[in-house]
């Protein structure tokens, strides 16, 4: 384990414990992660990391809040166009396989304060992001409900994301960018095709018993 021999500077404590706390996070996982190992590999009292951020939740929800914004920024100005939505899901494995640390803590309301106003407001704001870039696409009015849309995209993009971080698509996709994209493109449309099918059997045989 690394720790930060410089000397602790008052102005720079959020800064510098969000940092070594996303290093601890890689070295240990989020679940095993302590304050005590933070302060030290942030070069700071334990007393001082409390004072902050009062618990490992509160700076888990730091951490979670600064993954948001982060992930607007980068998904944000790729999620217009037609083709916005495909490219805002290739932007978020991007931003998974660059923060990782980030994206651990995000999804884990477990390991930090869900309800809180700043983590609120960022999370809504990314949200709003994948919302926007699946009705431009769909070419979808503003009110008209695109919620399955961006819940099976973003379930797609999620599980792409980890799968890669774990090494389990090592061989079975490409490097490339654009190559990438057209293979979920192309998945995309299976998926789609497997669910209309299911659609028409099932949905309709539901309905049917219904009426």
């Amino acid at each position: 384990m690394s720790v930060t021999s410089s000397p602790y500077h008052h102005g720079r404590l959020r800064e510098a414990a969000i940092e070594a706390a996303l290093e601890e996070v890689g070295q240990v996982g989020a679940t095993g992660v302590s304050m005590r190992a933070i302060a030290r590999r942030a070069g700071v009292t334990h007393a001082a990391l409390a004072y902050q951020f009062g618990d490992k939740s509160g700076l888990f929800t730091a951490i979670a809040t600064e993954g948001f914004r982060l992930a607007t920024a980068a998904i944000g100005p790729v999620a217009t166009g037609p083709d916005g939505f495909i490219q805002g899901g290739i932007a978020y494995i991007s931003f998974a396989l660059a923060h990782p640390g980030h994206f651990e803590v995000m999804f884990r309301p477990d390991l930090h304060r869900a309800d809180d106003p700043e983590l609120v407001e960022a999370r809504d704001a990314a949200f709003a992001v994948l919302y926007g870039g699946a009705r431009v696409s769909l070419d979808a009015a503003p009110d008209e409900d695109v919620t399955g849309v961006v819940v099976a995209g973003w379930s797609l993009s999620h599980g792409f994301a980890g799968l890669t971080r774990t090494g389990n698509l090592r061989g079975r996709i490409g490097d490339d960018a654009t190559e990438l994209a057209v293979q979920i493109a192309e998945g995309i449309v299976g998926i789609g095709e497997l669910a209309r099918r299911y659609l028409e059997t099932h949905a309709g045989g539901v309905r049917t018993q219904a009426d």
